[in-house]
């Protein structure tokens, strides 16, 4: 994406946007908490067409396997690219276009109850690919896994140990920093919350899709929680009945950032990637045809 010239208001992170129509401007007055404007939709995906397509590509390779969390971490990447009011966000009570891609996550160290986990922030640069994809998650998770906290994770391992009456005081001094834009760049590398779509892998767990909310803190307008991959009957085209492999995502939006009927397109795209996986392994720039 390409970006423009730095004016008065923008941040280091996206531009200020000044053409509003009315309804736009006064939405953030009426709801200036994100957690006050959210939408939420479950949703299932059909994955089968991505599941053969991933087996397929991970014969022969041991280190960088793809995973569906990979293909969907693309899928999301891609579709925000092409539909780039989703790469917005309302802080400050104002809107700002974001200059980058960037999906954030949490992974455990280990899968265990009590294992520690580490944010993690990735960003889809224009000629990000399914490959490229899955060597840079794989990278950033087995760093965070295994060596010292730096940016949000390390900040965290410090403020720990700190007493309350600190925490107190840091937090409300971050939160009015927060809502200028000002939060320090330590403070916010790796951090999901400033995020352009966070996600959490339920399915990993073994668990379903659930209903996560936004948090006021940071600039993140998207949450998606991905459950199991399960079994169902489907009707197809030709009337006849498939069984298909299926997974159900848990979206949470920020509804003042673009209204319904652009979600819902959105989210028609993220399934026609899904039913078509050969594209994810084009450029994220590359156009593509779509017949949603």
């Amino acid at each position: 994406m390409e970006k423009q010239k730095k004016r008065w208001g923008d941040r280091a992170d996206a531009r200020w946007i000044r053409e509003l129509d009315g309804l736009h401007v006064i939405m953030p007055h009426l709801m200036d908490k994100r957690t006050d404007a959210e939408v939420y939709v479950n949703m299932e995906f059909d994955v089968t067409e991505v599941l053969r397509y991933i087996e397929e590509k991970n014969r022969g390779e041991e280190e960088y396997k793809a995973t569906l969390f990979h293909c969907i971490l693309m899928a999301i990447a891609k579709t925000v690219y092409l539909r780039p009011d989703l790469n917005r966000y309302i802080s400050g009570r104002r809107y700002y276009q974001r200059h980058e891609i960037t999906l954030g996550f949490v992974a455990k160290k280990r899968f265990e109850d009590h294992s520690e986990e580490k944010l993690v922030v990735t960003t889809a640069p224009e000629d990000w690919t399914l490959t490229a994809v899955t060597r840079q998650v794989v990278g950033k998770v087995h760093k965070a896994r295994t060596e010292k906290s730096g940016g949000a994770n390390g900040a965290m391992d410090i403020l720990r140990v700190t007493p309350r009456w600190f925490l107190m005081l840091f937090f409300r001094i971050i939160k009015i920093l927060d809502f200028y834009g000002k939060v320090p760049a330590v403070l916010k590398e790796d951090d999901p919350n400033f995020a352009s779509v966070f996600l959490t892998n339920l399915g990993s767990i073994r668990c379903p899709s659930v209903y996560h909310h936004l948090n006021n803190y940071g600039t993140n307008s998207i949450m998606v929680a991905i459950g199991t991959i399960h079994k169902a009957e489907k009707i197809a085209a030709d009337d006849s009945r498939q069984v298909r492999d299926m997974v159900e995502l848990g979206i949470t939006l920020d509804e003042r950032v673009a209204d319904g009927f652009y979600f819902g397109r959105s989210l028609k795209i993220v399934q026609h990637l899904m039913s078509h996986p050969e594209l994810l392994d084009r450029p994220l720039k590359e156009e593509i045809d779509l017949d949603c």
